[in-house]
């Protein structure tokens, strides 16, 4: 069924609200028979399956040119780029379909040449296009705090799936059920990425954050929101908490690791 299909995780740069909930409600019209489609929020931390960027914005195509490992672009509109596929304006639901079904065997080409050659698969270090330093823009790429990374949820499968996919060697991985046990150890120790299960009984996560980032030290503690289908997400809430992003449930394994390369100290792993 396509409901049960794993979604393929699209990213929308550059397009206006408009435009932005058209391709959305395209994308989520797509053929049962074809690929699932879920459009990633703007707080985001999970790496795209494949980009969608307006061809007539600066900003977002900035930032593909500016990623170290693109995944597949589709350029929407502007004038034609030898490195990207391109569709023009206006388009049939069918041709866009056309072109992210291209693209995905173009992406699943891609990771298997990197596995076959034992490369690693690098995180995108910013979500954001750096577009010089008079631009306006602060850059994200900033190094992690040293530190462990703490879980806060309500059972500990989580933390020992994560120390499972990551090696207990390489990052030390904590886990509470308590939202005062949790500023109680980003207080003691160095806690270099806090992530809240939202769905974690009795715990307010913006307030939980927000106690985490009034912390002495903790300018450099990333805290990540765990979001499920039923939470409603507040970007305002969540930005004046002090919270990076978020990653929707269930989150897939490359992601994890691919934020764990850019918020914590985890060295890049093998494809």
């Amino acid at each position: 069924m396509h409901a049960q299909k794993t979604p393929t995780a699209v990213r929308l740069l550059g397009f206006s609200p408009c435009a932005t909930a058209h391709l959305a409600t395209l994308l989520a019209s797509a053929p049962r028979s074809g690929p699932l489609y879920a459009c990633l929020h703007e707080d985001s931390l999970q790496e795209p399956d494949i980009v969608l960027a307006d061809g007539t914005s600066p900003a977002a195509l900035a930032w593909l040119d500016g990623m170290r490992c693109p995944p597949p672009a589709l350029v929407i509109g502007g004038m034609a780029r030898a490195s990207y596929t391109q569709l023009s304006p206006p388009f049939e639901p069918d041709e866009l379909y056309a072109c992210m079904v291209k693209l995905l065997a173009e992406r699943r080409r891609a990771l298997m040449l990197l596995s076959a050659r034992g490369e690693p698969l690098l995180a995108e270090r910013r979500r954001r296009p750096r577009l010089g330093p008079d631009a306006g823009c602060p850059s994200e790429r900033q190094p992690p705090r040293d530190g462990k990374v703490l879980i806060v949820d309500k059972g500990g499968a989580f933390r020992d799936h994560l120390a499972g996919l990551v090696g207990p060697s390489r990052l030390a991985i904590a886990w509470t059920d308590s939202a005062p046990m949790a500023v109680r150890l980003c207080d003691e120790t160095p806690v270099s990425l806090a992530m809240i299960n939202t769905a974690a009984p009795g715990i307010d996560p913006y307030g939980l954050s927000r106690d985490i980032k009034a912390q002495q030290g903790a300018e450099k503690t990333a805290v990540v929101l765990l979001v499920g289908r039923t939470f409603n997400y507040d970007s305002t809430l969540a930005h004046g908490a002090g919270v990076r992003g978020l990653l929707d449930k269930p989150v897939g394994d490359r992601s994890l690791v691919a934020m764990l390369q850019r918020l914590a100290s985890l060295p890049e792993m093998p494809a």
